[in-house]
């Protein structure tokens, strides 16, 4: 009996694999809430209250758990003035900035291929859909 051998141990850098901090970081950085605060965020400083003002349908809690992964990961600078009420900020880091090239990009493919998805759906989803 012949046993094949396992592919070599996955890199952390193999976004192709489970388990990777490439997959990770990936999963992290490709919600729709991540994506949404980088572009939102853009070169600018913005407080939370701002943040959540321009992001129209995000909860406190889903802003905060986002901006918390992203401070995590290096993406987001966070800065606590110590003032009465305390005022926090937020703003992109070197590597989010970089990340945000992405995004920008991903957000004028958007815009420049609405029309194109939406008559798609509407010949996927019209009569006699699967």
């Amino acid at each position: 009996m012949v046993t094949a051998q396992a592919d070599s141990p996955a890199t952390q850098d193999d976004i192709m694999r489970a388990g990777t901090l490439a997959r990770e970081i990936f999963s992290d950085v490709a919600n729709k809430w991540a994506l949404l605060i980088i572009e939102t965020l853009g070169d600018e400083t913005r407080r939370f209250s701002e943040l959540r003002d321009a992001l129209e349908g995000i909860s406190h809690k889903m802003l905060t758990q986002n901006l918390r992964m992203m401070e995590r990961n290096g993406l987001v600078e966070r800065t606590v003035h110590p003032v009465v009420p305390p005022r926090v900020e937020y703003r992109l880091t070197g590597p989010g900035r970089g990340l945000r090239a992405t995004v920008d990009l991903m957000c004028e493919w958007t815009r420049q291929n609405m029309d194109h998805i939406e008559a798609a759906r509407t010949g996927f989803d019209g009569p006699g859909a699967r």
